[in-house]
């Protein structure tokens, strides 16, 4: 582990950061279904908007990945800054669908940008307990989350307008950008310990690993966040409260979260991945399948399923491949986004196209929306059912892998 000084101070600033990115996922969330009656916008248009965050994401974090070791992590999170202070502000005094969509691509930017610095700087300043550190800096992104949602709630409740809502994000925004330019960073785990550029790349593209893991990435990400990002547009008419659903469950996932260290131990990290594909399956099949107080124990269930998903995942890599570095841990993250913004376009089309078929005579619109919103969860359920079994063969491999290591070094 490198010294650091300055390692708590910027850990903190990472968690400011990561709270920015995670705001703007909890309040949108939350006036989604409010943007598309004011700028008359329908689910299939409100999905690409969604998405625009998605498509921000993944090309800076795969981006940032390519160059963080080139200009440092620092220029990388100061570039942040200036896209989220963009994309807030872009929001705040938008017009309509295409104003919405840029200051969204921007937000989205200004994610992955975070992202592509702040994992391998964790990684880096923590690196003789990643996993665990992983999974407390995201923390903050279902924490994020929880805050959001809960000043959309209470906010309404007060008559306060999303313009109002959205510029929140602008004080945490201010403190991380100046945070970061006083602080000095380290360079990355990789540069630090030796490994060339050259091997790095041949990590990620020639190891059949990596290319497993980035297609489980697919699945745990789609069922983390697009259930989370649509969860109040597609249960809308199911709930009086909705969005008090995605409270519940970030809520469950801010408390697993900062208890990783002993479940990750304890567990190991595919255990951990197996138990909560598992879990997230059952939850997202009561969301699925129930009304009234059993919506939120599906919440509750889903919130424990999906909580370790993405930082371990990420912290999978960063131990069992070490040499693929911050471009093989923003590979992840930007492969995870890109399918999670592919599937919200595919999934609002479809949404619209259930609504329609349900028009019949004599059924209203909130009637359709009602039934076609468990639809769409139910046609998601697949995936967690998938990484089940994927999970699974994955954990025995790693532990028969672990075993011959084990006897071949007391052999020698």
């Amino acid at each position: 582990m490198q010294t650091t000084p300055q390692r708590s101070q910027l850990f903190v600033a990472s968690c400011l950061a990561l709270l920015v990115t995670s705001l703007s996922f909890g309040i949108r969330a939350g006036i989604l279904s409010r943007l598309g009656v004011q700028f008359n916008l329908d689910a299939s248009e409100l999905g690409t908007i969604a998405a625009t965050a998605f498509w921000g994401f993944p090309l800076a974090v795969v981006i940032g990945g390519i160059v963080v070791d080139i200009i440092g992590m620092k220029r990388l999170l100061l570039v942040a800054f200036v896209f989220h202070l963009a994309g807030i502000l872009l929001t705040i005094f938008a017009g309509g669908y295409w104003t919405l969509f840029i200051s969204t691509l921007c937000v989205g930017i200004a994610n992955g940008t975070v992202e592509a610095a702040c994992n391998p700087l964790v990684a880096t300043i923590y690196s003789d307990n990643k996993t665990t550190k992983l999974n407390h800096f995201h923390l903050w992104f279902p924490g994020g989350i929880v805050i959001g949602t809960l000043v959309v709630f209470f906010l309404d409740k007060m008559g306060i307008g999303w313009q109002w809502q959205v510029g929140l994000m602008i004080i945490p925004t201010i403190l991380y950008g100046f945070l970061f330019s006083k602080l000095d960073f380290p360079v990355t785990e990789r540069v630090a310990s030796g490994v060339t550029t050259g091997e790095m790349y041949k990590a990620v593209f020639l190891s059949p690993l990596f290319y497993c893991m980035i297609i489980l990435m697919f699945g745990t990400a789609i069922t983390e966040l697009f259930t989370g990002q649509w969860i109040d547009v597609l249960l809308k008419n199911v709930s009086d409260n909705a969005i008090l659903l995605l409270t519940i469950e970030t809520g469950i996932m801010v408390i697993g979260r900062g208890f990783a260290g002993p479940v990750v131990h304890k567990l190991s990290p595919t255990g951990v991945l197996l138990i909560s594909a598992i879990l997230a399956a059952a939850g997202l099949y009561l969301l699925g399948h129930s009304s009234g107080n059993m919506l939120f124990v599906g919440a509750i269930v889903f919130g424990m399923g999906v909580c370790y998903f993405w930082p371990t995942m990420l912290g999978f890599v960063s131990e069992n491949l070490p040499k693929t570095g911050a471009v093989g841990m923003n590979f992840m993250g930007g492969a995870g986004m890109f399918a999670v913004s592919v599937y919200t376009i595919f999934m609002g089309g479809y949404y619209d196209k259930l609504v329609a078929d349900k028009m019949l005579p004599g059924v209203t619109p909130d009637d359709a929306k009602k039934l076609a919103g468990p639809e769409v969860l139910n046609a998601t359920l697949i995936i967690p059912i998938i990484l089940t079994v994927a999970f699974a063969i994955l954990f025995f491999y790693m532990r028969g892998k672990k075993n011959t290591n084990s006897s071949t070094a007391s052999a020698a």
